[in-house]
């Protein structure tokens, strides 16, 4: 320690002071002048001072050591000092590395769970019903039972008959009651007629006629049912029905062209 090396520095030099003060004090020459009495006066003052000197000496010595005590501990203050703000800076680095890992993992949960609620929202949202027209009338339907009825529109228009035909009587099975009930029953004829499945074609558009017969659609599935008898060879039947649409629905276009189609199995 520095004290230690202090200190024993400063005892090895009060010790040779002393030394050479009574090596002084008894050297021959130097009292030979003297009387026996006063030699021994200088003796003992020399003594005197000797020892007053390594009182002070010692005194120093304290002051000294106290001094670099308190040099140490300020040193070890100082050094405990810095061993802790190194501590609390590693601390404060980890503690940053911490928040920012958790701020990604927030960041993160956040995009999952806006992704989770969008995509939750639009699943319930293809659950809600729709408002919609309908054949001239305002209808509530569901977003599938529209999807499925716009589906088999769409291959009846592309001219794929028989995948009309079976996505049309999916769609009436699975939605018997449906706004798009008679018009997916009338497609369902028309598709069955192009098919030449003329029987099915009556039996769809009769459908329309007993089931719906306020539906706007029942001239024309009479005009269906018509054209079916006509390829089964059954005019009659075909007469009966252009007669009715004349009869039941005089101001319509199917009712002209009803009135055409008499004259021409008039003809026959």
């Amino acid at each position: 320690m520095i004290a230690d090396r202090y200190r024993a520095v400063a005892t090895t030099t009060t010790r040779l002071g002393a030394a050479l003060l009574v090596c002084g004090a008894l050297s021959a020459p130097a009292y030979a002048l003297f009387g026996d009495d006063e030699a021994r006066k200088a003796i003992l003052d020399l003594r005197a001072k000797v020892a007053e000197m390594e009182n002070r000496l010692r005194e120093k010595d304290v002051e000294l050591a106290a001094r670099l005590e308190r040099l140490e501990a300020a040193n070890r203050a100082q050094l405990e000092f810095a061993n802790t703000v190194d501590a609390q800076r590693r601390e404060i680095a980890t503690l940053r590395g911490q928040v920012e890992t958790l701020t990604n993992e927030i960041t993160t949960l956040q995009k999952r769970n806006r992704d989770l609620y969008g995509d939750l929202d639009s699943r319930l949202k293809s659950f809600e019903p729709v408002a919609t027209t309908v054949d001239g009338k305002p209808a509530t339907v569901d977003r599938a039972e529209q999807a499925a009825y716009d589906a088999a529109l769409e291959q009846f228009r592309g001219g794929d008959y028989r995948s009309a035909a079976g996505s049309l009587q999916t769609f009436l099975a699975r939605w018997p009651k449906s706004a798009y009930a008679p018009a997916a029953s009338y497609w369902l004829g028309n598709s069955l007629y192009s098919l030449k499945d003329y029987r099915g074609a009556v039996a769809a558009q009769q459908a329309v006629v007993d089931r719906y017969p306020d539906s706007p659609r029942v001239p024309d599935a009479l005009l269906n049912i018509a054209a079916s008898q006509i390829e089964l060879k059954d005019t009659a039947r075909a007469r009966t029905a252009l007669q009715k649409i004349i009869a039941e629905h005089p101001d319509t276009e199917a009712a002209k062209v009803a009135g055409e189609r008499l004259k021409v199995l008039g003809r026959k």
